[in-house]
């Protein structure tokens, strides 16, 4: 047995390297356990949000498996993790928004939730009485001063910005695919933004895929409110980036 191995009986407990090592697991837990690949992209004026779809029985109704939810009208949030844990993160999240909302009288700010969700998923990792939740956030939404934000909130309650970002089981080599495209992402239409985010996908999965397969959803302008793409709207921008790839 390791050595190390004596100091992963808490939460609370650090090892002689510094390392907390249940915060690890949580890390390996969020990005592996849905065996999903997210993706979020940041365009000029909008964000967009790209996910796979997963129904674990083929006896659920498929529309009621997601992985992506409306936290308000303007910001949206991609979930990725233990689902149990994803859906009490959301209703956290929302219970936030509504709050702030109620005390100062307009929305909340994309940076502000997600700073308060990094604050709440930090507090548990202090005591050994509780455990973090197995759950990465990606919040997108357009802010009246900085434009269109993209925040990723991990278990461990880093909160960073970022032009385009994912999580999920291939994250490494979704960044690779993005960083390669970053220079450009500033002038993106919003179209731009959401075939860059499906190109993404296809490109760490190596494999097409129908509509039905991936969720999308994306929010334009500082009016614009966060809302899912249908089947129809996902074949469309499938069958666009096609013909670009045949031209």
């Amino acid at each position: 047995m390791s050595r190390d191995s004596n100091y992963d009986h808490h939460i609370s407990i650090f090892s002689p390297q510094g390392r907390l090592y249940q915060i690890e697991y949580a890390h390996k837990a969020a990005s592996s356990a849905s065996g999903l690949t997210s993706v979020a992209v940041r365009g000029a004026n909008s964000c967009a949000v790209v996910t796979q779809k997963k129904i674990p029985d083929r006896l659920m109704d498929p529309s009621s498996v997601t992985h992506i939810f409306k936290i308000t009208e303007k910001i949206g949030a991609l979930v990725t993790g233990i689902y149990p844990d994803c859906k009490s993160a959301v209703q956290r999240a929302r219970y936030e928004a509504a709050d702030f909302t109620f005390k100062y009288g307009y929305s909340i700010p994309v940076h502000v939730l997600a700073r308060r969700i990094a604050d709440i998923a930090q507090v548990n990792t202090q005591s050994a009485g509780s455990r973090p939740l197995a759950a990465v956030f990606l919040l997108v939404g357009v802010d009246d001063e900085k434009g269109p934000q993209v925040f990723k909130v991990d278990c461990a309650g880093h909160y960073l910005p970022f032009f385009a970002t994912a999580s999920g089981v291939k994250e490494q080599e979704a960044a690779n695919f993005l960083e390669k495209r970053v220079d450009n992402m500033k002038e993106y239409t919003t179209d731009e933004t959401v075939r860059c985010a499906i190109m993404c996908l296809g490109s760490v999965l190596g494999s097409d895929f129908r509509g039905s397969e991936i969720e999308v959803a994306c929010v334009e302008g500082k009016n614009g409110k966060f809302h899912a793409l249908t089947e129809e709207e996902i074949d469309n921008h499938l069958n666009a980036i096609a013909d670009d790839a045949d031209a």
